[in-house]
């Protein structure tokens, strides 16, 4: 095939699709084609580009440092394509109210700083966000788009992957002036650990003991419904907090909070997603444009 012949942003499309989706088998459902031939075009890929982009395995896929990268750059070139053909037609300019609904600690600590730039670039939209760190149904709350973490379970919604964080155990000085560090993964049963109060994907505090990680159940003495709520408690010295690494940075660098226990932690990631209702037809302006801004824009 010659280079001329080459459907770049095609290839890119679909690598995009089968790093978003998990899998080959989810991307082909997405791209209208079959879990060989998506495959086979991302081996032809790493075979052109000469590395290796994802590491296979009968459970899962895991990206190389390559296919970051390369997932990456796919990203920003696929919303710059699209941005030129937008400025390029003669469709509809982005207008309207877009309603979007994120966590406490998203919205606060990564959506908000954002906001004035997306609001300069469309000075038509207008916005309605809504703060709750339940899972919502989009349809019943008359969403646009909701930011979440972690993976999907309804098939009928499409999400725009925008970024993972770590995970920190924090407390105040005061509360550790008051009750000691904790040096161990053992001792973190003698400290007041504030947990949330709904099911989570992970019940408990994963963390690395003797090589290997385990799950610390928290039974907290205090459980709260975000994670703002939780960070205030932290910072008022109420007890010790496994939270974002995002939303607690400034308060850590400020000396506000202190890192517990860092080297226990396994590094594990929590991934977040810009999701919306996937219909099959093309989507509003307005959503687009915060679709692409945001993934363009968010940095965890």
């Amino acid at each position: 095939m010659g280079r001329q012949d080459i459907n770049r942003s095609g290839e890119m499309e679909v690598f995009v699709s089968v790093v978003e989706r998990g899998g080959f088998s989810a991307a082909a459902t997405v791209r209208c084609m079959t879990p060989s031939a998506v495959s086979k075009l991302v081996a032809r890929l790493e075979a052109r580009l000469g590395v290796r982009l994802v590491n296979r395995s009968t459970r899962r896929l895991q990206l190389t440092p390559e296919g970051c990268a390369f997932y990456e750059r796919s990203i920003a070139i696929l919303a710059d394509i699209a941005e030129a053909e937008r400025q390029a037609s003669s469709g509809e300019d982005a207008a309207g109210r877009i309603r979007i609904n994120t966590s406490g600690s998203f919205g606060n600590h990564v959506l908000a700083p954002l906001v004035p730039a997306f609001m300069a670039l469309h000075p038509s939209v207008t916005l309605d966000i809504a703060h709750t760190d339940k899972v919502i149904d989009l349809m019943e709350e008359r969403a646009d788009v909701a930011i979440r973490a972690g993976p999907l379970k309804s098939s009928s919604l499409i999400a725009r992957k925008l970024g993972a964080t770590g995970k920190i155990i924090v407390a105040s000085p005061d509360y550790l002036g008051r009750h000691g560090e904790p040096r161990t993964v053992a001792d973190l049963r003698h400290h007041c650990r504030i947990g949330f109060s709904y099911a989570r994907a992970i019940e408990g505090w994963p963390m690395r003991e003797s090589g290997e990680t385990v799950t610390i159940p928290i039974t907290p003495g205090i459980q709260v419904a975000d994670g703002e709520a939780m960070r205030h408690l932290a910072l008022s010295g109420a007890g010790l907090a496994r939270l974002a690494a995002f939303t607690v940075r400034a308060d850590i660098e400020a000396g506000r909070l202190v890192p517990v226990l860092e080297e226990a932690n396994p590094g594990d990631l929590e991934e977040f997603y810009a999701v919306y209702i996937g219909q099959g037809g093309p989507l509003p302006a307005r959503v687009r444009a915060l679709l692409d801004f945001l993934a363009g824009h968010v940095r965890l």
